[in-house]
């Protein structure tokens, strides 16, 4: 019995001997390799660039006072549309004392003068009735009366200009009152009522009251880097997408390309311009940034593959196609239009061949 059970226990070791040997020869082995395969495909290819920028209108203005002083009133908000010659805001003069001074001087030297013109031609007039002087000599008196009456009212007329920005004989006609200079939509309005402005004049651009612009005619102005400014041209159709309106495109014509790169975080950029084709009743803020692609090139229904397919030798182009099941060869093709993902197939290979698809360690190998 105990014989028996010796020869028992020495089986199920040299069983489990061999199991392991089995398991550990089979673990070692490796597991033959499965390749997926792809066919060529029938697909548009486009290339484009794509230009960073803004919309922006293509007429903006700033509208700045004739005379320095307090904004008294503001008429108008940021977003309503205004017509030429509408007002905007009124200035309460605040008149340099200099000046005030020299016109109530002027003011007061004129009104002087006007009544020792008036007394003499009055007496003169007298004089002239009763034959004692000539006619020639009454009207060089009254010449001089009326050279006196119009520099009184000359004089008046300055003080009250430098006082409130407006006369009697101008009527309506104001300095003070600030008045749109274009159609269009009020942008901003940086000042606020109580502030002090400063008119505009040779030496100093004035303080801006408000900013205007047509937002029915909008650009997109970007750049774009020198190694694809080479490849566009004026005319060509750019397709907008602003981040701030979501599921919608707007189309654009380029217009302007600079003759002049500028040099931006290493790279030379080139301004570009185009003009926003809005569909009616569309509105876009002014501002907005906006990506532009621009298509640079475009193939309609071309024989395509995954441009991660491709593998390369010396100068050539190829791939691997099956020719019986895990069975490859290598062809070499011509390749066309590439949009970074797909690439155009010119000749080589057809619609029904099986291409390998290329492992990340496979493709680093080939190449």
């Amino acid at each position: 019995m105990k014989k028996f059970i010796r020869i028992t226990l020495l089986l199920v070791v040299l069983a489990l001997f061999v199991i392991t040997i089995v398991y550990l020869y089979q673990k070692s082995q490796v597991k033959p390799v499965v390749y997926k395969t792809e066919q060529p495909f029938i697909t548009n290819i486009t290339r484009k660039t794509v230009a960073t920028g803004s919309v922006i209108p293509r007429k903006e203005i700033e509208i700045k006072p004739q005379v320095s002083g307090i904004v008294e009133e503001i008429f108008v908000q940021a977003g309503k549309n205004v017509k030429q010659g509408d007002i905007i805001a009124r200035v309460r003069i605040i008149p340099d004392l200099i000046n005030l001074n020299n016109a109530e001087a002027r003011l007061e030297r004129a009104k002087i003068a006007y009544d020792d013109a008036k007394l003499n031609a009055d007496r003169q007039g007298q004089l002239f009735s009763q034959g004692v002087i000539s006619a020639v000599e009454n009207q060089q008196v009254q010449v001089t009366f009326k050279n006196a009456r119009q520099e009184s009212e000359a004089a008046e007329a300055n003080l009250e200009l430098i006082r409130e920005g407006v006369n009697k004989k101008s009527g309506k006609t104001t300095n003070t009152l600030i008045k749109s200079t274009i159609d269009g939509m009020i942008l901003d309005i940086p000042i606020k009522v109580g502030n002090s402005v400063i008119e505009t004049n040779t030496f100093n651009a004035g303080t801006t009251i408000a900013t205007i612009a047509d937002v029915g005619d909008m650009i997109f102005q970007g750049k774009v880097d020198e190694t694809e400014v080479g490849k566009i041209k004026p005319g060509m159709d750019l397709l907008l997408t602003i981040g701030a309106i979501d599921n919608d495109t707007f189309h654009a014509e380029l217009k302007y390309i600079a003759p002049k790169g500028v040099l931006e975080n290493g790279a030379v950029q080139f301004e570009i311009k185009a003009d926003v084709i809005l569909k009616e009743n569309q509105f876009i803020r002014a501002g907005y940034s906006a990506n532009a692609d621009i298509v640079l090139d475009h193939r309609n229904k071309v024989l395509a593959v995954k441009e991660a397919m491709l593998l390369f030798q010396g100068d050539s182009t190829y791939v691997e196609v099956e020719t019986t099941p895990q069975k490859f060869e290598k062809r070499y093709i011509k390749t066309g239009l590439s949009d970074g993902i797909n690439i155009q197939v010119v000749s080589g290979i057809t619609e029904k061949d099986k291409i390998k698809v290329q492992q990340m360690n496979t493709g680093s190998a080939a190449k």
